[in-house]
């Protein structure tokens, strides 16, 4: 019963965190609006039925029943004539849609009031407006980046004993667990505990694990005197690194083979000891690169969206493992939430970690994602923005007349587009998150 509580509430503080999110998000965009003289009719979180509203002054704020996204209704989106001239509704399917879009937006602004419209925005404000929520998104993710890296910290080898060897097996052993007549290995018959800290071997003070390890590999078949902290004493023990024999593997950790294909090997000293790892706090400095990093790799996960989608399907549809780096859905989502949350085995300090990076991760998503240049998101209106600003600076540089408001409603047959692709994706990432979610707690 436990465990279905905790799983619950995992789901819940995700999904309270992705709320809270898309709230700011839309709030990123509320705030410039209404600074710049824009109506704004309404600031909601979700789609769908109204479950909850009020209004203050001329704005209705509410929630609705869907939590997949939210919105807020600014007077005038589109503008109702392209350079200056009037426009005629053609019989064709998507010009009724572009002449609809246009339509719909001449609705929302009041009678004596389209100097608020959203498109008689100088270029560089709408930008502001349209940059908000994606900065909003950013502020949170680095603010997250900062509680996990700064408050939690990253765990890091120490110079702590984790493990102690009970006894050595050759590198091409296949066991795991030590039997009767295995060699009884050097750290055993030393002495060492889970929990001695190194502070020097051979007189040599000892700073980082790697330091230890590279002193023990070089000494095989020396004795060497390495003092350890155990409970606030130190305790010199007596040591004497055998000769083992080990895989060498490459900087990625791949077994490397010789012409013939065989492993490769190397004899090196081995005492039998492995390190603990700690968490180590970082410094702010190392917040900023963290979240470039993540939204690197977000980036990265666009441009090969179609070719990752496909593995997806292939994985849902087929015997093969899902890509535990590819993308998941908000049923997915909500699965690793859960699983994090029921882990018994893990602390649950640790779990909290993770749900907040979960969180992180989900802003940096919506960051990226709504700064792509396509309409509906909010980066194809930055660009239509960007667009409009390029065509008036060379008509003012050449002496043209203006050529006026970008007609952003003649790219609604590809928001059209763009919406029936993401509704599809998002259907095969449900299905696959509920037919073969990814695992990655085993």
């Amino acid at each position: 019963m436990e465990t279905i509580v905790l799983y619950v509430l995992g789901i819940a503080i995700v999904l309270v965190g992705l709320l809270v999110s898309i709230g700011l998000h839309e709030l990123g965009h509320l705030v410039p609006a209404k600074i710049f003289g824009v109506r704004v009719g309404q600031y909601m979180i979700g789609f769908g039925r109204t479950l909850f509203s009020f209004r203050r002054g001329e704005t209705e704020y509410g929630i609705k029943a869907l939590p997949l996204g939210g919105y807020i209704s600014m007077s005038g989106m589109y503008p109702p004539v392209a350079g200056g001239q009037a426009r005629t509704a053609s019989t064709g399917f998507f010009q009724a849609m572009v002449q609809d879009a246009r339509t719909a937006s001449a609705e929302t602004v009041a009678v004596g009031e389209d100097h608020r419209s959203f498109y008689r925005l100088a270029v560089w404000k709408r930008i502001i407006v349209m940059c908000g929520g994606p900065f909003m998104n950013l502020v949170i993710a680095v603010v997250l980046y900062a509680v996990v890296l700064c408050g939690f910290g990253i765990a890091q080898v120490s110079t702590t004993v984790g493990t102690v060897s009970e006894c050595v097996l050759p590198a091409t052993s296949t066991r795991q667990v030590c039997e009767p007549g295995d060699p009884v290995s050097p750290s055993s018959q030393a002495g060492f505990e889970p929990g001695d800290r190194l502070v020097s071997i051979d007189g040599v003070r000892i700073a980082s694990w790697a330091q230890a390890t590279g002193i023990i590999e070089d000494s095989p078949g020396k004795r060497l005197s390495v003092v350890v902290e155990r409970h606030g004493t130190e305790v010199t023990l007596q040591a004497t690194p055998m000769l083992s024999e080990r895989y060498l593997t490459d900087s990625s950790g791949t077994v490397m083979k010789n012409a013939q294909g065989e492993p490769m090997t190397e004899q090196l000293g081995f005492l039998g000891i492995g390190a603990a790892y700690e968490k180590v706090p970082q410094p702010l400095t190392a917040v900023l690169p963290a979240v470039g990093d993540n939204v690197g790799a977000v980036v990265g996960m666009v441009v090969t969206l179609p070719q990752r989608m496909v593995d997806v399907a292939n994985a849902a549809f087929g015997p093969g493992p899902r890509d535990p780096n590819g993308p998941v859905g908000l049923v997915g989502v909500g699965r690793l939430a859960g699983e994090v949350a029921s882990l018994h085995t893990v602390p649950i300090v640790d779990r909290i970690e993770l749900l907040v990076n979960i969180v992180a991760a989900l802003n940096v998503a919506l960051l990226v994602l709504n700064l792509v240049p396509l309409l509906p998101f909010d980066g194809g209106h930055i660009a239509g923005a960007l667009w409009e600003g390029i065509r008036r600076f060379f008509a003012k540089l050449f002496r043209r007349p203006d050529p006026g408001p970008v007609d952003v409603a003649r790219l609604m047959p590809l928001t059209l587009v763009v919406v029936v692709v993401l509704g599809a994706m998002s259907l095969l990432l449900v299905y696959a998150d509920l037919v073969k979610p990814i695992d990655l707690f085993g």
